[in-house]
């Protein structure tokens, strides 16, 4: 299977590269960064798509900065359901499957149960607003697609770059003996970019369709989940608990956010791993890679 891989030096296509190398050589990855295609450009996304003639594109560009989407409203949608639609339209003409990446903020978290595909999704903020809106964009433009919500991701590539991801974030003010203030009642399931991969390399070839969450198991808050980074980086870091309305982000997350990977398993799939343990590998990654873990 030929595969575009858009978005290529983002922590989950990372992982994604590795897994599907590992797989076997029934795979040829074509790996392609921010720098060689803005999706918002239309012309580069068609001449791209038809030159490569992929039979399999994964999309895991996207403007994700949540907080900046609500001063940048104009530029998240651009990329979020204007890139993404270019995209679509573009797979459509090869007869491609598309594989699009969501988010679980397009919950407004008031069910206070896992969600599931079904539920209605009601987003909060821009960022919730413009990853449904990509959501549709595919819908209506690329009959051949996997919509995968996925949350709060984090990967070994997130070490190396300048924007990060939560754990690498909570280890650097660990290092630098600052005690991190971190919100105890907003609630999701922070997921593996590694596990993700995984599972993405299953579902892939099985001719499933459709939407799909995937995310790890079991469910956290964020102050939970920091508590155990430093459990497992053996640090005695002090946290202070903060209500979301003390921490005063710029954009509303929900208060419960966690998905249910019903559709995944319908399919015949094995669920994701607890979090915990996909957070303990990923803690053993980073340590035998050489990186400090505070």
């Amino acid at each position: 299977m030929k595969i575009l891989l858009i978005g290529a030096n983002g922590q989950l296509a990372r992982d994604l590269q590795a897994e599907f190398t590992a797989a076997g050589k029934s795979y040829e990855i074509i790996p392609v960064t921010h720098e060689q295609l803005d999706i918002r450009d239309q012309r580069a996304v068609d001449n791209l798509i038809a030159s490569t003639h992929p039979e399999c594109i994964i999309n895991t560009a996207a403007f994700h900065r949540v907080d900046l989407c609500e001063e940048e409203p104009e530029t998240t949608f651009a990329v979020n359901e204007g890139g993404v639609c270019n995209v679509a339209q573009a797979a459509q003409r090869q007869n491609a499957l598309l594989v699009q990446l969501s988010s679980d903020y397009v919950f407004d978290g008031v069910k206070r149960s896992a969600y599931v595909e079904r539920d209605e999704a009601k987003p909060l903020s821009i960022y919730g607003k413009s990853r449904l809106a990509g959501e549709l964009a595919v819908q209506q433009n690329c009959t051949r697609h996997l919509i995968i919500r996925t949350c709060g991701l984090y990967g070994l590539a997130g070490s190396q770059s300048k924007t990060g991801n939560f754990v690498e974030t909570m280890l650097k003010l660990a290092a630098a003996n600052k005690a991190p203030s971190v919100v105890n009642d907003q609630v999701c399931t922070p997921t593996s970019t590694r596990e993700l991969a995984r599972h993405m390399v299953r579902l892939l070839p099985s001719g499933a369709q459709g939407l799909f969450h995937m995310t790890s198991t079991g469910e956290c808050s964020w102050f939970d989940f920091a508590r155990e980074c430093f459990r497992l980086a053996k640090t005695h870091t002090v946290i202070n608990p903060v209500t979301s309305e003390q921490y005063a982000a710029k954009a509303k997350r929900p208060a419960y956010s966690v998905l249910d990977n019903q559709a995944y398993r319908s399919v015949g799939f094995s669920d994701f791993r607890p979090w915990q343990e996909a957070l303990a590998e990923y803690m053993q990654t980073r340590k035998k890679a050489g990186l400090q873990a505070s």
